[in-house]
């Protein structure tokens, strides 16, 4: 993806190999009290169970909510069931409980006690996802899992990967093809990182309370505010999803077996910094799955990973080997703090030209030195992307860039692909998304994360602000009416959901601590 590379359309893509795209959002979103502090009530009974909800669940705290919509055919489909999921919410919550809609947190009370752990019920499988998340409350602190942000999943349909594999001559089977361009995308999404945190980054200022026991070179915007000036994604850098102990891990993307096997590899290792916190606490209860540098898959924390549906019993790993890479799933997204439901529709459609751009253009493999310049140039977006004079790393011999220059040549070469999408789709969605990407990657001042500092500073606070637009969110919110149809379908679903927990509880024949010795 250097600065100068030249994207033309390929010859065998026309729109209708687009149309087998399927898109879905997992988004989390903090509940809140009515003060401003994080809720520490447990999850509202009025939404079924977390633990078997297709839907409705929790993320790392009881108080993070993550609602997952189904795989949609369009972008418009996917956000109107993403808002029902949230009218859900609202229609739900007691006690004038508020989503928070930023995705650094609201107001935490000093002790990280205060943060609840997500709790699934007494169940084996439910006792050993608890688990997992004491483990990383432990390893980590619990304040960092207050972070919220939004997964947009993405996957091409099988006619685009076979008319691409006729056009190449390829010998490989569909599925080692597919594998192999959804790489090359994962590949290319690291190297346009960047990109990602400036056009959608809205997350340049947190809250006090977050930073307790941590140091930090943030600045005071006001007394209830710290700030970098030109910041786009605080949650993207070291204040945010880091971790000293998986920066050294050599998982790479250049094939489908050496990414499982690196991964498995982090997972089997153990780590000397968690094994000294112990296994368990005094009175003998496990406080983390095991000691080692990831205790599950999930906690390998990427901006971009390959997916596959894993069946029951079976771990991600191992549903990649078996069945390949079913999807790609971007996680460096911010929650929108000025959309309802996190996102926005040309935002949605900017993800998706991208995905389609790293798809189709040339993607070399990535080694750990290009990694290293690549994580150098997220750090230096995260904090001063807004610079109009930031330079940033050329892609291999290169010197450096500008950062805006090499924005917008990326934005300029998209622009065939959003009008390939939009011939596909009809309308003009995804040129509209586009050009107001443009107009961002132009003027720093039109960014969300510039709306944000000038939006704290008028207002006092990035907690005021905050909760302002938290209010708002759910005035629209609870105007909006579902069919009763749709009603009773997602009413169906959730009495379902807690006969499933009960099920499940019923059925498990040995104990927690002979299940997690199986396990480990």
């Amino acid at each position: 993806m250097s600065n100068n590379s030249e994207f033309s359309l390929p010859n065998w893509l026309g729109p209708q190999y687009l149309a087998g795209m399927l898109r879905g959002i997992e988004k989390e979103g903090l509940r809140m009290q009515p003060n401003g502090f994080l809720a520490t009530t447990p999850h509202p009974e009025k939404l079924g169970s977390k633990l078997t909800h297709p839907f409705i669940t929790t993320d790392y705290s009881e108080s993070l909510l993550e609602l997952i919509t189904d795989p949609k055919a369009t972008p418009k489909e996917t956000l109107t069931m993403l808002r029902q999921l949230h009218v859900l919410v609202y229609q739900a919550l007691e006690n004038d409980e508020l989503m928070w809609p930023l995705s650094m947190p609201c107001m935490l009370a000093s002790d990280d006690k205060d943060i609840p752990l997500a709790d699934y019920g007494s169940s084996n499988v439910g006792k050993l996802k608890t688990l997992y998340r004491s483990g990383l409350g432990i390893r980590y602190g619990r304040r960092m899992q207050t972070i919220a942000g939004l997964h947009y999943n993405l996957s091409f349909g099988d006619d685009l990967f076979s008319a691409w594999q006729t056009y190449e001559g390829s010998e490989l089977s569909l599925s080692d093809f597919r594998n192999d361009k959804y790489l090359a995308l994962i590949r290319n999404f690291k190297r346009m990182t960047g990109l990602v945190l400036y056009l959608l980054g809205a997350s340049p200022s947190v809250c006090p309370c977050f930073l307790k026991d941590r140091e930090h070179d943030l600045e005071l915007l006001d007394d209830k505010t710290y700030y970098k000036p030109c910041a786009t994604s605080l949650r993207m850098g070291k204040l945010g999803y880091t971790n000293s102990v998986q920066e050294h891990l050599d998982i790479r993307y250049n094939t489908l077996p050496e990414y499982i096997k690196g991964l498995r590899k982090a997972i089997q290792t153990p780590e000397p910094q968690f094994a000294a916190l112990g296994l368990e606490d005094a009175d003998g209860n496990p406080i983390q799955i095991n000691n080692h540098i990831l205790q599950i898959e999930n906690e390998y924390y990427s901006p971009i990973r390959p997916k596959q549906i894993a069946e029951s019993g079976e771990s991600p790993t191992e549903a990649l080997e078996s069945r390949g890479i079913a999807y790609v799933e971007f996680r460096a997204i911010d929650l929108d703090p000025y959309s309802d439901v996190g996102i926005r529709l040309s935002s949605a459609c900017f993800l998706e030209i991208l995905a389609l751009y790293c798809l189709l253009t040339e993607s070399p493999e990535l080694f750990p030195d290009e990694e290293e310049l690549l994580a150098a140039n997220v750090e230096l977006v995260v904090n001063g992307g807004r610079d109009p004079e930031l330079m940033i790393a050329g892609n291999g011999a290169e010197a450096e860039v500008l950062f805006s220059d090499w924005m917008q040549n990326h934005l300029t070469q998209m622009l065939p692909l959003a009008a390939l999408l939009d011939a596909q789709h009809g309308g003009n969605d995804y040129r509209t998304a586009l050009a107001l990407m443009q107009g961002k990657a132009r003027n720093p001042n039109l960014t969300l994360s510039a709306q944000v500092i000038a939006d704290s500073e008028r207002l006092g606070s990035t907690w005021q602000l905050g909760y302002t637009l938290a209010q708002q969110h759910r005035d629209l919110l609870l105007q909006q009416s579902m069919s009763p149809n749709t009603q009773a379908k997602y009413e169906v679903l959730l009495e379902k959901s807690v006969m499933q927990q009960a099920d499940m509880e019923a059925s498990d024949t040995e104990d927690f601590k002979t299940f997690l010795q199986q396990y480990r």
